[in-house]
């Protein structure tokens, strides 16, 4: 077979874009497009998450079988191929070929049949999934690194667990292989996700090792910066803080999605009190270091009280996160949520998440007026008019916003400059080169 052009589309989260590189990684004889129109496959690797990424999903699949070649072949898989299979297989006709989250090594197959217009589905349970061989998306100085998958929290309004099955860490030595082999291809920035990453470890060694494996990966020569996203509150130890804020290529961040803070909301999340989220920030602020929290809440939970709301709000403004995202509850076919009484209005749901944004906007605004004056060492992600997009290590990708570098002189993507703020805003910041970097 002649080589074949083959595009990507991976939405939803960055563990979902891992998933889309270890199947690129099997496919043989092949050469990424970003031009879906000339690719001789499209693979679309969809979200199930939640309803806004569902609709997202069916929208992109729909709008690559308009734009796709004739003879081309489309692909979906992901999790909303995972969870509901045989609606999809019936109600989506342009679709070549259908497959599950563990079946990365069925790629191949899926092409043969699709090209000859043989329809396709398998949802095989193979996870032996191949990280060496992974065709990374990203930006070659950034790769994210699952380091396991599956979750057995069993949160009320997630369906996570019944798609991607029970919590699995991967080996120690295996995440430490890859994580190596990336380094030496160029990657200067490794996340480590998984859809728990502070309980890493214990389903293979009996207790937590997530502090052990990033003091490890810290060791890689040429790594700069280690962080890690995902992080449970009541899973946050003393030893994975005093690990990150040690450790001076580990940067000093920690993604804390703790969904609300009134404590009856939370134990209908079956999900931990509120005291585990204080103990955590108590352990972070004691560090004395610029530590940058990020966190997750959501509006709207079945029989969210005004008084519920206003204990979140209250926090939200004392505690003063560093980034937050807000989600308007979302019922979710299959889990215990959504069959609960006192499901709230789809209005308040989504006008108590804007207030919740209206209170953190106003907390990103101070805090990024602090950070005037400030230097900070900035990846260089992108040429625009004027200068160039880059981040700081406060800022993840595609979440934290994007802090913009107004200079005449020629940066190379993916290097790394020093940078003096001049000024920002909400959420973005602005400055200017160091004379010296």
């Amino acid at each position: 077979m002649s080589e074949l052009m083959v595009a990507a589309i991976s939405l939803g989260c960055s563990k979902n874009r891992v998933d889309t590189e270890l199947i690129l990684g099997a496919i043989e004889n092949a050469r990424m497009t970003d031009n879906v129109q000339e690719a001789d496959v499209i693979i679309v690797n969809t979200c199930g998450f939640i309803e806004a990424a569902k609709s997202e999903s069916i929208e992109t699949i729909l709008e690559m079988a308009e734009l796709k070649k004739e003879d081309a072949a489309l692909i979906v898989c992901g999790c909303l191929t995972e969870r509901y299979r045989e609606e999809l297989e019936r109600e989506l006709p342009e679709v070549d070929a259908f497959m599950g989250i563990h079946a990365y090594n069925d790629i191949g197959e899926a092409i043969k049949s699709a090209l000859a217009k043989k329809r396709y589905s398998s949802y095989t349970e193979n996870e032996e999934a191949d990280f060496l061989t992974r065709k990374v998306t990203t930006p070659p100085h950034m790769v994210y690194v699952r380091i396991a998958d599956g979750c057995d929290n069993f949160c009320s309004y997630c369906a996570i667990p019944y798609i991607r099955g029970g919590f699995r860490s991967r080996t120690m030595e295996d995440i430490l292989a890859e994580t190596e082999m990336l380094v030496s291809n160029g990657a200067e920035e490794i996340i480590f996700v998984a859809q728990d990453t502070t309980r890493y470890g214990e389903d293979l060694y009996g207790t937590a090792k997530l502090a052990p494996l990033m003091k490890k990966a810290a060791e890689i020569p040429g790594l700069r910066w280690l962080r890690v996203l995902y992080c449970y509150p009541e899973s946050i130890t003393q030893e994975l803080i005093d690990t990150i804020a040690g450790t001076e290529n580990i940067v000093n961040y920690i993604d804390m999605p703790i969904q609300h803070t009134s404590d009856p909301i939370l134990s209908e999340m079956n999900r931990r009190a509120f005291a585990y989220t204080e103990k955590a920030i108590d352990m972070i602020r004691k560090t004395g270091k610029e530590f940058v929290i990020r966190t997750t809440v959501m509006t709207g939970f079945p029989g969210e009280t005004e008084e519920d709301f206003e204990k979140l709000k209250k926090d939200v403004q004392e505690i003063g996160f560093d980034r937050l995202g807000v989600f308007a509850y979302s019922a979710e076919d299959g889990t215990p949520a959504a069959e609960m009484k006192n499901q709230i209005d789809e209005e308040i749901k989504q006008a108590r998440a804007d207030e919740i944004m209206q209170i953190q906007s106003r907390i990103s605004g101070r805090k990024g007026q602090e950070t005037i004056g400030r230097r900070y060492t900035a990846v260089v992600e992108a040429k625009v008019d004027g200068g160039y997009e880059a981040r700081t290590e406060y800022q993840v990708p595609d979440v934290d916003g994007i802090l913009y570098i107004k200079t005449d002189r020629e940066l190379m993507i993916g290097s790394f400059v020093q940078v003096d703020i001049v000024d920002a805003d909400e959420y973005d910041l602005y400055g200017e080169l160091y004379e010296n970097s």
